[in-house]
């Protein structure tokens, strides 16, 4: 509608009378001009509805979050005008200013970070309003994911919306080039240190009850020690794989680069420890009550973990 108005605006002369047209092109200009303004609001409506986004109810198996993806998809559409809004922005810009009252007393100054690209460029207008969108998801999701209790599914929540957002940024040319290279790069660092953090709550924990600490005493495997390893280690992952194989990773790429790290580190150490102590258990009845599970096993249900099924598919 803005386009139709603006692209037209002249083509009235040769159209109308002088009498009418002239009349017809400030109505055009005054309704270009709340359209416009109208525009502007709408993107101050976006960040409101950020803000007041308060709901306690975290999203199950650390899903991406609807708002998340409600953004990124109001931004994507966004730029498909991007040009036609730029320059409502730069025309209209006065009324996102007077929209003061909803926005925090230091909004000014902490808008100055939005003010230079990547090449240190002053943004124009539009794309200094997506980027305080960005910033205000990016706070909005993270205090989000302090509704969880559990600090392994905080973190796969925060890799999920985070690959979410790069997936979208990436995929639209025009959003990519106004968040920039340097908001990627950032991002995916952030999503690789949940990562680690993620496997540093739930398999360095799990690899500790695996630790050779307390079974050799005076050079001889203490089997009561080695009894309690075993079958803590096996409760502890039979707690994991009933626990995430309900998460949620949607996407494929990265539910296999979880599944490959945490079988890379599992495997081998379970491995090593089944291969070194399965032989001070009593072969038969010891065995099978302490040894439940074989390497091979630990990898199946790897597979199954971050499907969102609960119990797993395969056990």
């Amino acid at each position: 509608m803005y386009e139709a108005l603006r692209d037209n605006l002249f083509a009235i002369d040769s159209v109308f009378p002088k009498e009418c047209a002239n009349e017809l092109r400030t109505e055009t200009t005054t309704c270009r001009c709340r359209i416009g303004e109208s525009a502007i609001c709408i993107f101050c409506d976006l960040e409101n509805s950020i803000k007041s986004d308060t709901g306690k109810t975290p999203v199950a198996g650390g899903a991406v979050h609807p708002l998340t993806r409600y953004i990124m998809n109001y931004l994507k559409y966004a730029c498909e005008y991007k040009d036609t809004i730029e320059q409502v922005f730069k025309d209209h810009s006065k009324i996102e200013r007077a929209d003061s009252t909803s926005r925090p007393r230091d909004y000014e100054s902490r808008s100055l970070k939005y003010k230079k690209n990547d090449a240190g460029e002053d943004r124009p207008p539009f794309q200094e309003q997506l980027m305080r969108i960005m910033d205000l998801l990016d706070s909005a999701i993270e205090a989000k994911s302090k509704l969880y209790k559990d600090i392994s599914l905080s973190c796969i929540f925060m890799m999920n919306n985070g690959r979410y957002m790069l997936q979208k940024i990436k995929g639209t040319v025009e959003l990519h080039k106004v968040v920039g290279d340097n908001w990627c790069r950032k991002r995916s660092s952030d999503v690789r240190n949940y990562h680690k953090s993620y496997q540093r709550e739930t398999w360095t924990k799990l690899l500790g009850c695996i630790s050779n600490g307390g079974l050799n005493v005076r050079g001889k495997v203490v089997k009561p020690v080695l009894k309690e390893k075993f079958k803590s280690f096996n409760a502890m992952f039979d707690e994991i794989h009933r626990t995430q194989s309900t998460w949620v990773v949607y996407d494929k790429q990265l539910q296999s680069e979880l599944r490959v790290s945490i079988a890379s580190v599992v495997i081998p150490a379970y491995r090593s420890f089944l291969g070194r102590y399965s032989q001070y258990l009593d072969p038969g009845r010891q065995t099978e009550k302490y040894i439940k599970f074989q390497a091979e096993d630990i990898e199946t249900y790897i597979d199954d973990l971050f499907d969102g099924n609960p119990g797993g598919k395969k056990t």
